[in-house]
């Protein structure tokens, strides 16, 4: 009775972000209406066996003061016909459904945005094709359009997943694949890195901004656009701290000597609500947090540890975390 009452609250969240039984696009309703198909056979499968089992136990049980055995019978054509037969009928009519349903979403659709998408451990990249914009974790799209997205890893398997929005698809290295996704409105949509790929695995995580093509267009717009100085005395500061540590090495601002493929892509860091993988929303306590000590936060990080390691002082964290904020 404990399993049961804790199956049936389990069901019960009113947030559910992952839940991939509330499709927000044509893609993901496909996806559902095939597992619904298949869950209702399911069910009648079961209520069925489950049935006769509980029929053939409380008619044929042996009663008090019956010692006779059964009676023996051996082989039955028609019972063997029905359950070779049924079973088949039963896998094919799913066959056919499944089979159709993963040519449909296997086909490129004709005027769709691409983006290419890299997966290395533990972030994503986004880079939209000839606009020249990169961005990390979170993955703006035009609600209404669909979006092929080309995922590629840098380093091990990683599987892209925002449950709402399409299915599950494996990235692996050495290997491009595709994966069709859509938002019927707009909205912020959230997923998770589902293969596992090491120490911060569950800190992978993803976030699909869908916007009205006009505000798209206009985000698409000022990513494009490199770095403006910052004219705040603590960011102008920072910026001098940027460039005079490791971090040039691991990050891109475009605008700047900053040219790294290590870490994201920091041109427009502030116009993100969160990092790291986009475990942490972006304020100014959790940057803090992080570039004290970055492995210490979110376990394997290859972030070094800003004052352990790079000799940063809480000064030169206020000023970096003045210029992180301004690059918008």
């Amino acid at each position: 009775m404990l399993a049961l009452l804790a199956l049936a609250a389990a069901g019960c969240a009113h947030n559910a972000p992952l839940d991939t039984l509330r499709p927000a696009s044509p893609i993901s309703r496909e996806i559902k209406n095939l597992w619904d198909l298949v869950f209702y056979m399911a069910v009648v499968v079961f209520v069925i066996v489950e049935g006769l089992i509980v029929v053939l136990l409380f008619r044929f049980r042996q009663r008090k003061g019956d010692t006779s055995m059964p009676k023996q019978t051996h082989g039955n054509t028609r019972l063997e016909f029905g359950w070779t037969v049924l079973p088949a009928v039963i896998l094919a009519s799913l066959a056919i459904p499944t089979v159709l349903t993963i040519f449909a979403l296997a086909r490129e659709p004709a005027g769709a945005l691409h983006v290419n998408v890299r997966a290395q451990q533990w972030w994503w990249r986004y880079d939209y094709p000839g606009t020249g914009v990169v961005t990390a974790n979170e993955l703006h799209i035009p609600a209404g359009r669909k979006v092929v997205l080309s995922l590629r890893s840098k380093d091990i398997i990683h599987s892209w997943w925002a449950p709402r929005l399409a299915g599950k698809q494996d990235v692996v290295p050495g290997w491009t694949n595709h994966l069709t996704i859509e938002a019927s409105e707009p909205g912020t949509y959230l997923g998770q890195c589902v293969e596992y790929c090491g120490l911060s695995h569950a800190n992978m995580r993803l976030k699909v901004i869908a916007q009205t093509p006009a505000d798209f267009q206009a985000w698409l717009t000022a990513q494009a656009k490199p770095l403006t100085e910052p004219a705040a005395p603590d960011a102008a500061a920072g910026k001098k701290v940027f460039l005079a540590q490791a971090c040039t090495g691991c990050h891109t601002i475009r605008g700047t000597a900053a040219q790294g493929d290590v870490g994201p892509d920091l041109t427009h860091f502030a116009s993100r609500t969160g990092f790291a993988g986009d475990i942490f929303d972006r304020n100014d306590h959790n940057l803090r947090l992080w570039l004290t000590d970055a492995p210490a936060e979110k376990p394997g990080s290859k972030m070094p540890a800003g004052v352990a390691e790079l000799g940063l002082t809480q000064k030169d964290i206020t000023v970096l975390i003045a210029f992180l904020q301004s690059l918008r």
